[in-house]
């Protein structure tokens, strides 16, 4: 009997300490306010006409939501409405970029601390950006906006404005694509607050994410790279609700950049009627390079996928290009976007008769010192400084060398091929080739 009434009250206790747990609240979600389909990566305000055309259609017609990164705020570009520069300019230049967005449905924009640095060696903009930094904002950005696809400009050295700002908003894009999933990647930002009502917190509370798809637009002046290894979206297609070409609508839109405003009314004509280009870069939901950009794309999300990472050249001795271009050739490889590689040979842009940099590294990943001797193929009435020919290369180091290349000036309009090679000890250590584009350069190597 003792016994029977223990084991009653027993389960009297456990039945109400049962009846008193409380269920714990839903955890808050992501705030959809700033969830988009598109991610837009540029370099200064104006940028996102390259896209406007496109993008115009798509949030007009397929309702996307779209918001746009800024590496910078345009600090170091030209005035055409009025003498304002330096910060003036950025703080101007930033409401124009505001404007033309709205004009076209995009209400989302961020704009980074980097600073306008007009040249064409990207190593120059991550330099002057501050990379990690500038990498860390990328990433928060993309774990706050969450888009299904991140649209930027192709990490690649070409002939044409190749501005290291448009090269420098692709590698962080690129970066960022791999990075935002990756919980070791700026983990403080993925640290959920002790108490997300109260002030002080520690921990930005964001959760990885994982776009799917990214594609590269490009300002080479040449644009036979493209056919095949990209979508291309027609101008012409009539906008419903304006009655007019989404052609026009990227024309209006560039109307608001008054302070970038120098092209004439034929050049903004060729340039916004022009089908907007782009270079496939990868996809996570398969496809091909020629399929639409939301093949495959649904709301469902996808989990980290890891990229392949730095991997150390093969030990020997080696000739290659430096700067931007031996980045390249370990970036793309690393983000497994080695496919751009492809698209076309090395290539620069000089003004006739003037001065073209060119940087070589040997590289002697052996485990004994070696001397290199370098031998220069130049066209004719170029020449090369310094003329030294015989370099000495520490065991598993490399030596940079920086060439000053005189180009002629009776060769305007014409490419010409440069090439080194280089050997040691009866050994060849390959051929490097350049080819250059002799016409006006716009911009500073």
């Amino acid at each position: 009997m003792k016994l029977h009434v223990c084991l009653i009250l027993a389960m009297l206790i456990a039945a109400g300490s049962h009846s008193q747990a409380q269920q714990a609240p839903p955890y808050p979600p992501a705030d959809d306010r700033y969830k988009v389909d598109i991610l837009e990566v540029n370099g200064h305000p104006d940028d996102d006409i390259q896209f406007a055309a496109y993008v115009a259609k798509l949030v007009e017609q397929q309702h996307k939501k779209v918001a746009v990164i800024y590496a910078t705020r345009g600090n170091s570009g030209g005035n055409a409405a009025g003498p304002e520069q330096s910060k003036a300019l950025a703080d101007i230049r930033e409401m124009e970029a505001r404007h033309s967005l709205a004009s076209y449905g995009i209400t989302h924009a961020w704009f980074l601390h980097g600073s306008d640095t007009p040249g064409g060696d990207v190593l120059h903009s991550l330099e002057a950006w501050g990379h990690g930094q500038a990498l860390e904002e990328v990433v928060r950005l993309v774990r706050i906006t969450r888009p299904e696809v991140i649209l930027t400009w192709m990490p690649n050295y070409v002939v044409g404005e190749n501005h290291e700002d448009h090269q420098g908003a692709g590698v962080l894009a690129t970066e960022a694509f791999d990075l935002a999933a990756d919980p070791l990647a700026f983990p403080e930002q993925l640290e959920a607050p002790r108490n997300r009502l109260s002030i002080s917190n520690y921990g930005e509370g964001l959760r990885p994410w994982q776009a799917k798809k990214i594609y590269y637009v490009s300002d080479a002046i040449h644009f036979d790279f493209f056919k095949g290894n990209g979508p291309e979206y027609a101008t012409s297609d009539q906008s419903p609700a304006r009655k007019e070409p989404y052609s026009r609508i990227a024309a209006e839109a560039w109307e608001h950049y008054k302070t970038q405003n120098d092209f004439s009314d034929a050049q903004l004509k060729e340039f916004t009627e022009m089908p907007v280009r782009f270079i496939f870069g990868k996809s996570l939901v398969g496809g091909n390079a020629a399929s639409d950009i939301f093949d495959g794309i649904t709301s469902t999300p996808i989990p980290y996928s890891r990229p392949r990472g730095y991997e150390p050249p093969p030990s020997g001795l080696a000739l290659e290009l430096g700067g931007p271009w031996a980045f390249y050739h370990t970036f793309w490889p690393a983000h497994g976007i080695e496919h751009l590689a492809k698209l076309f040979s090395p290539e620069a842009q000089v003004t006739p008769g003037e001065s073209l940099w060119v940087p070589l590294i040997i590289r002697n990943d052996t485990d004994s010192a070696k001397q290199v001797t370098l031998h220069a193929t130049l066209p004719a009435g170029w020449s090369q400084n310094p003329q030294t020919t015989v370099y000495p290369v520490a065991a598993h180091d490399s030596y940079a060398i920086q060439l000053t290349i005189s180009s002629s000036a009776t060769q305007k309009g014409t490419w010409q091929t440069l090439s080194w090679t280089a050997d040691s000890g009866g050994q060849s250590l390959g051929t490097v080739t350049l080819r250059v584009d002799v016409v006006s350069n716009g911009l500073p190597q």
